[in-house]
């Protein structure tokens, strides 16, 4: 087994710069994936720097209304929050649907924003995987794919995007704040997420040593009336088969404010920007949720056993939008 050095740091200025002088270092906190990963020796770090003491677990007020969702701060902890869960629903059940209690109460959302990309193959130390080896070739292409995407993919990586918080930040258009050797900046989170192209071992723009301090969540009434759906093999903790993340208002029967995001499908969180311009203005109708659909399905690249997934994503995001319009319709 390889030595791993272990040291804990209370400030952020002092883990930023331990990390960054060490190319061969990593932040550690929840660790709910990460120390599964080290187990396996799928990740190889020589030195881990615990984060869990630094200052960036509140969740606070932000000027123009927003809230601001400390990087360390607990999943539990924030699904139980009366204000996230008034202001934005769809948050917290994607938190409540993305782990187990055990883990929620572990995992940081800094954690679960970036947590790998992976699949079994990923895991497996023996398989090729361009994510863990690059160059090495993709096995999931023509391997057991069941559960891989069928939108964002390329050739040289098909796996699905794991997070479902993502997916619900994504349709909110949340704002990924980070600090980092080069000072501080704020990462549209749409932005945040790479799509695997030829450099699938690249999944985000973070450089060596850069932290997630918190994610803001705009000032966005309609995020009051949002939900998360997510469909999946088992009702204990499981990743999604397909997942959608809608919020959505009607006024006189038609869409007057729409925002959607699908998970489980994607190799990253996938905004549904088709389907958005589809329902814009539209009737709230079934037939209305159909079309959008189609249209942000019709790129959809299947790879065996997968092909089910293009239907089961349609339906799914029928279903949330039908269930949406229907919440709307009673209120």
């Amino acid at each position: 087994m390889r030595p791993i050095s272990y040291s804990r740091v209370s400030d952020v200025g002092t883990a930023i710069g331990t990390v960054a002088a060490d190319p061969e270092s990593a932040f550690l906190a929840g660790g709910t994936t990460q120390v599964d990963l080290l187990r396996i020796y799928v990740e190889q770090p020589r030195r881990l720097v615990d984060i869990n003491d630094l200052p960036l677990n509140q969740i606070e007020e932000l000027p123009d209304g927003g809230l601001r969702l400390g990087g360390l701060a607990r999943m539990s902890d924030v699904a139980e929050q009366p204000a996230v869960a008034r202001r934005y629903p769809v948050v917290t059940e994607a938190l409540v649907l993305g782990a187990s209690p055990q883990l929620r109460h572990m995992g940081t959302l800094g954690g679960n924003l970036l947590q790998r990309v992976r699949c079994s193959y990923f895991r497996d130390t023996e398989a090729p995987c361009n994510k863990r080896a690059p160059g090495t070739g993709c096995s999931a292409l023509d391997g057991v794919n069941r559960g891989h995407a069928v939108l964002g993919t390329s050739d040289c990586c098909i796996a699905t995007h794991p997070s479902d918080l993502a997916v619900a930040l994504v349709a909110l258009d949340a704002v990924v704040r980070t600090e980092g050797p080069g000072g501080s900046r704020g990462i549209p989170i749409d932005d945040f997420y790479l799509l695997p192209g030829q450099t699938p071992e690249r999944e985000h723009p973070l450089s060596h040593g850069e932290l997630i301090t918190g994610i803001d969540l705009p000032a966005l009434p309609v995020a009051a009336t949002s939900r998360y759906i997510k469909i999946r093999d088992r009702e204990s903790y499981e990743f999604a088969l397909a997942s959608v993340a809608v919020a959505m208002s009607v006024a006189g029967g038609r869409i007057a404010e729409i925002r959607l995001a699908l998970g489980g499908v994607a190799t990253k969180p996938w905004r549904a920007r088709a389907a958005e311009q589809v329902l814009d203005g539209a009737p709230a109708t079934v037939e209305s949720f159909t079309r959008a659909a189609e249209a942000e399905l019709a790129g959809a690249v299947p790879h065996g056993m997968n092909a089910f997934k293009i239907e089961l994503a349609r339906r799914t995001m029928v279903r949330a939008l039908t269930a949406m319009a229907q919440r709307e319709e009673t209120a």
